[in-house]
């Protein structure tokens, strides 16, 4: 098992350590632990964990370098993807995941203390809310979100997060030329430019993910985000 984990982070040009295997490798563990009593993933088989989760949050490496990085927010984070293997992967890095549901925010501090991860923390509730809290407004230098929402919408969540200089990374799937140019409008009442749109498929498989790169150009305006529920009814 660790010998296909290790060659398929390999092809993304990771080195993971002994270490670092045995956390991701736990992480799978408790993944399915817990699936079996709350729905966190459709994908439980060690190999598609790997694939699909697993190098499909770290392929971002492709086109950003976290180790530099002080810190990140991950919005929308699910069961802890993309947040948890770049926080295995980066250390040093200081990570924020965020949900709106509490099973998965339980969860995702059970992986934490399993794992011994520091500097890392959980916030339970909602992107809208907390771009509000001056403890987490323009205090990051990237937010990441494999959430599936409109670029308009996601940018509406996540751009508040991130400090001018800093940038926001959608992971997105499929054709996006025509979300990308509904997004243009958003993204730049936001103070966010898109600087790069990077297409790849994901090693050995013919699965293709999309990074939309967008780089906070100037402070967010204090009326975004608007009020809950409000960035998916209404996209800007």
């Amino acid at each position: 098992m660790a010998d296909f984990l290790i060659e398929s982070l390999e092809k993304l040009g990771l080195e993971p350590s002994d270490i670092q295997c045995g956390q991701l490798n736990s992480f799978h563990k408790i993944l399915c632990e817990w699936n079996e009593f709350m729905n966190l993933t459709g994908i439980t088989e060690y190999n598609e964990v790997v694939i699909k989760h697993f190098v499909d949050s770290l392929a971002v490496n492709c086109v950003y370098s976290f180790k530099k990085t002080d810190r990140v927010v991950d919005i929308g984070t699910g069961a802890g993807f993309p947040g948890i293997p770049l926080k295995i992967m980066y250390p040093e890095t200081s990570f924020t995941l965020l949900d709106s549901l509490n099973k998965r925010i339980k969860f995702l501090d059970e992986v934490i203390k399993v794992n011994g991860l520091e500097k890392i923390e959980t916030l339970h509730g909602r992107a809208e809310d907390f771009a509000r809290n001056k403890a987490y407004r323009e205090k990051f230098d990237v937010c990441v979100s494999r959430a599936v929402a409109n670029l308009s919408t996601l940018s509406e969540y996540c751009l508040p997060y991130v400090k001018v200089g800093g940038v926001f990374i959608s992971y997105k799937a499929g054709q996006l030329d025509e979300e990308l140019a509904a997004s243009k409008r958003a993204v730049k009442l936001l103070g966010g430019q898109i600087e790069q749109v990077h297409k790849l498929t994901l090693p050995d498989t013919d699965i293709d993910r999309t990074f939309v790169v967008i780089k906070k150009t100037a402070a967010t305006s204090g009326k975004y985000p608007r009020k809950a529920g409000m960035p998916s009814k209404e996209p800007l």
